[in-house]
């Protein structure tokens, strides 16, 4: 049996090693993407389009409006004259955010009362509308606590902090600056992985499909299973080098820390890639064009990505998209990957989501030796 898998194997490696495109497009584009999406991909808003309108011009009002104007979350591009100016800044979309201070906003903290902070959002990008918000609760709950301290200490506590207060410490685990590229870099891993490997077995089959070379191999003594073996050994050790290569990129470039144990993150991307690799045949076995196969991999590999969990929560998708999740190999190797990498978690913790994609390789394994040797026969 080995025997007859082994010419398999080093006809693939010869194969790749011959194409020079195919070795181009398994070490550039990744790294690229790798570069290009670990710098887009974010949930951080920075510098968003802001016009501030102080009808109160008061030291109170413009403290608090220099706290905007000195933070990279916001760039302030209109200091509006009336409210007009506000209204057709936001029709304009010239800014995202606009911030109103009223006449009287100073003798109201003066009397250690609360002051009103008008907040007009451009709700269109709802993402960037509600994360501008935070930040403007942020800066604003610091301005009072510090005003209040304050007024406070000049009035010897007549005024100001009569009342008690909670006050919130930060303590984040695993990732203490929140870093949004710890949190993305290691999910595009994953997400890199299941494009390049579906895309290489289902186009290198469905070519040679294509080109008549799969008949001429299946008359000779080789068996379908064996050639469903040696196709896609080599296919598992490339996609091996291939999450070295993203993991090595994500580590030396973007800083992302790796505090758990490599064994570990290998059992896991071998897992995965037994899923991947089972999924892309089973595409072939239902393609005999490599436009079919384009057009197949487009239709699953997006489902695949928006169903688990990268850019969207699981949580937040309704019952029956959260069921479908679970047949999703990447949902369960995002979970993998970002365990080992910032929070050094063990077989003890990720053994749930390793068993289910064991069960997710096995079936789609067997579905796909069954699909392919019926579509060869």
């Amino acid at each position: 049996m080995f025997a007859r898998i082994i010419p398999i194997v080093i006809k693939e490696f010869l194969q790749l090693r011959r194409d020079k495109s195919a070795r181009f497009l398994l070490i550039v584009p990744p790294i690229l993407q790798m570069l290009l999406f670990g710098y887009a991909a974010t949930y951080e808003v920075y510098h968003v389009s802001t016009a501030v309108l102080d009808l109160d011009h008061s030291l109170e009002s413009r403290e608090l409006l220099s706290r905007f104007t000195s933070s990279t979350r916001f760039n302030v591009v209109k200091v509006a004259q009336s409210q007009r100016e506000i209204t057709e800044t936001i029709d304009r979309s010239d800014a995202t955010v606009a911030l109103v201070v009223q006449a009287g906003f100073a003798e109201l903290l003066r009397k250690g009362r609360s002051a009103p902070l008008q907040v007009i959002v451009d709700g269109t990008n709802s993402n960037t509308a509600l994360i501008a918000l935070g930040y403007v609760n942020t800066i604003a709950a610091g301005f009072a606590q510090d005003y209040a301290a304050d007024l406070a200490q000049r009035t010897l506590g007549v005024k100001g902090m009569n009342e008690a207060h909670v006050t919130i410490e930060q303590r984040p685990w695993f990732n203490p600056d929140l870093n949004g590229q710890w949190f993305f870099v290691p999910g595009l891993i994953g997400t890199l992985t299941l494009i390049i490997i579906v895309n290489l077995t289902a186009f290198a089959i469905v070519r040679e499909r294509e080109v008549g070379t799969l008949e001429q191999v299946m008359v000779s003594p080789i068996r379908p299973v064996e050639l469903i073996i040696g196709k896609t050994v080599p296919f598992f050790l490339v996609g091996l080098g291939e999450v070295a290569l993203i993991v090595a990129v994500g580590i030396l470039w973007f800083q992302v820390p790796f505090v758990g144990n490599p064994l570990v993150l290998l059992l896991g991307t071998s897992l995965f890639l037994l899923s991947t690799l089972a999924l892309g045949l089973l595409i072939s076995t239902l393609c005999s064009t490599q436009q079919q196969a384009f057009s197949t991999n487009f239709f699953v590999l997006n489902p695949f990505f928006i169903l688990s969990g990268f850019s969207f929560p699981i949580s937040s998708m309704p019952k029956v998209l959260q069921w479908m999740t679970y047949v999703n190999p990447l949902r369960y190797y995002l979970v993998v990957i970002r365990g080992t990498f910032l929070k050094g978690v063990g077989l003890d913790v990720l053994w749930p989501q390793l068993g289910a994609m064991a069960a997710i390789a096995l079936v789609l394994l067997a579905t796909s030796i069954l699909r392919f040797r019926k579509s060869l026969e």
